[in-house]
């Protein structure tokens, strides 16, 4: 019989290497933003003391020192908007979800049934949800402003997961159960 091993997540590849990269430091743990060379494509909290391209040397791009500078001023409480040129791949509904979630600002909250709405997809919960997950951008785009409608932490994807969402929350003094 031959033994079973955990599966591993894969390892990034050269072709998985973008034209920028830049981590940095922050009350949520390490951040790595990335960049096409001209516009931020993703940025990813810390998880388990991994980054997905922790095997790349940094490649810093002006957009990116830009991005991390905005972000230490939003964790210092001195920014509560990012002016920052974001560009996500995605289906077309989750561009809606993300754009839906965009422009939800700082201090705010919404729920999965009105991102939905905004979306033009009515009250699709679970579709909804999973394009919230597959936010490239979280914080840049705050996907961390989703409640249920009674206002309950139902999930977070990124970093710790619901302590970091709770973090973000209460950070930005939004109510939650």
């Amino acid at each position: 019989m031959t033994p079973r091993t955990a599966p591993t997540e894969p390892q990034p590849t050269l072709f998985d290497r973008p034209a920028g990269l830049l981590r940095m430091t922050s009350p949520l743990g390490r951040i790595e933003l990335v960049s096409d060379g001209a516009v931020i494509t993703g940025l990813t909290l810390e998880h388990d003391a991994r980054l997905p391209r922790d095997g790349f040397r940094e490649s810093s791009l002006d957009v990116l020192v830009v991005a991390a500078e905005q972000l230490t001023e939003y964790f210092d409480g001195r920014r509560r908007r990012f002016t920052l040129p974001v560009v996500v791949e995605g289906t077309p509904f989750q561009r809606r979800v993300w754009a839906a979630l965009a422009a939800v600002p700082f201090g705010s909250v919404t729920t999965y049934g009105a991102i939905g709405q905004a979306a033009g997809v009515g009250r699709a919960g679970r579709a909804v949800g999973a394009a919230v997950r597959a936010n490239p951008a979280p914080l840049l785009i705050p996907c961390h402003r989703v409640l249920s409608s009674d206002r309950r932490i139902v999930g977070y994807s990124q970093g710790s997961g619901v302590p970091t969402k709770q973090w973000l929350l209460d950070h930005e003094r939004i109510a939650y159960r």
